[in-house]
């Protein structure tokens, strides 16, 4: 394990130590899988952001395309009775907005803050006109808990998850596009004399971003009566702080499937903590916001040494 990831790991079992001593009744059962079921779509979204921050660029849209394939899956599942097609309905929707994204990015050559920040206002706005406010309700009951039940859901939902978590960690290890993701995001113009196809890169990263955003989606909405139109708020800010302080450069080319993992444990943790040890939720964000910062400066601390 990696500096960067022993420290969160270390973080994590320091903050696991103070519950046990000060607020015993997080480790309920019932809690912990609240918290355990609100992390995984987090954990989700925020390998395609890992992948996105490898190369260089960074992706903020991916909370409104949550919204939206929050969106679709449940009017195509209220529509058709079928999990299977408001899956595939839902990923088709999220790899066709992450690829738009990446079009614009690797090929007009556009910088990719600007591109997500115009689509996560564009996506949210848009789908607040096309919802009028309104939730999707009377969902099939087959789309309850993917018809696994409440009990059987949450293994499975974690099968998958670590299945994808896998998958991209091996990719990136192992695999010569993960290897191009790297080189892409540390030296894009010796990655390009090297025989790496850059844009194509980006663009495949972009598109993966957005199809594991819309299984993350799914995977959410199914635990819920209703799909909100407002759902993912804020879900840009935990995925992209999450994957830095794993140790994701935000200037791309450094950086690793774990730490990113780690850094969604850590932060995931964080808010229903401070309910439990009496604190205010108010302050999540701030502390939030300290630990980016503190993760940034030790980054950047490093460097100069």
């Amino acid at each position: 394990m990696r500096g960067r990831e022993g420290a969160v790991a270390l973080a994590i079992a320091a903050l696991a130590a103070v519950l046990v001593l000060a607020a015993p009744r997080f480790y309920a059962a019932d809690n912990l899988r609240d918290v355990f079921l609100a992390t995984l779509p987090v954990l989700i979204v925020a390998l395609g952001t890992t992948l996105v921050l490898l190369t260089g660029e960074i992706d903020i849209s991916c909370g409104s395309m949550f919204a939206v394939c929050s969106v679709i899956g449940g009017v195509l599942a209220k529509a058709t009775g079928s999990v299977a097609l408001a899956l595939i309905g839902a990923c088709a929707a999220g790899a066709m907005l992450g690829a738009l994204n990446g079009v614009l990015v690797a090929y007009a050559g556009i910088p990719s803050i600007v591109v997500t920040l115009a689509s996560m206002v564009a996506l949210r706005d848009g789908l607040r006109w096309a919802t009028g406010g309104t939730w999707v309700a009377d969902l099939p009951l087959s789309f309850q808990w993917l018809g696994l039940g409440q009990a059987a859901y949450p293994s499975a939902a974690a099968a998958t998850t670590l299945v994808l978590v896998g998958v991209a960690a091996w990719t990136l290890g192992q695999v010569g596009t993960g290897r191009a993701v790297y080189a892409v995001g540390s030296n894009a113009a010796a990655a390009r004399l090297a025989g790496v196809r850059v844009e194509r890169v980006k663009g495949i990263v972009f598109a993966l971003a957005g199809t594991l955003t819309a299984i993350a989606a799914v995977v959410n909405a199914v635990r819920f009566s209703q799909v909100p139109s407002n759902s993912g708020l804020g879900l840009e800010m935990k995925v992209v702080a999450a994957a830095v302080v794993g140790g994701v450069a935000v200037t791309g080319g450094r950086g690793t499937i774990a730490g990113a993992v780690l850094g969604v444990v850590l932060l995931g943790i964080v808010g229903p903590a401070l309910t439990f040890l009496g604190v205010t939720a108010y302050w999540e964000r701030a502390l939030q916001g300290a630990i980016i910062l503190a993760a940034v400066g030790i980054e950047a601390w490093r460097r100069r040494a």
